[in-house]
């Protein structure tokens, strides 16, 4: 299971920012907005400050990436 943050580069275009503006309204770290642009997970807080300064839902800034179901997987137990 993964992410993908390609909402919310788009809702950056949306609003004519770049990612360095969205560096300081957010309050993140650039090592943060390398590991949103390599779709690695961050925490939960910075996904909160993201969302409070972009005035929108975790929804609109990520998906979760949910593995394809084949055979195999069925067949597993957790």
């Amino acid at each position: 299971m993964g992410v993908s943050y390609n909402k919310l580069w788009k809702l950056l275009i949306d609003k004519k920012m770049k990612k360095t503006d969205l560096v300081k309204v957010a309050n993140i770290s650039t090592v943060t907005l390398a590991k949103l642009s390599k779709d690695k997970l961050v925490s939960g807080e910075i996904l909160r400050r993201i969302c409070v300064a972009l005035f929108c839902d975790i929804g609109d800034i990520m998906e979760i990436i949910l593995p394809e179901k084949t055979e195999d997987n069925e067949n597993t137990k957790d």
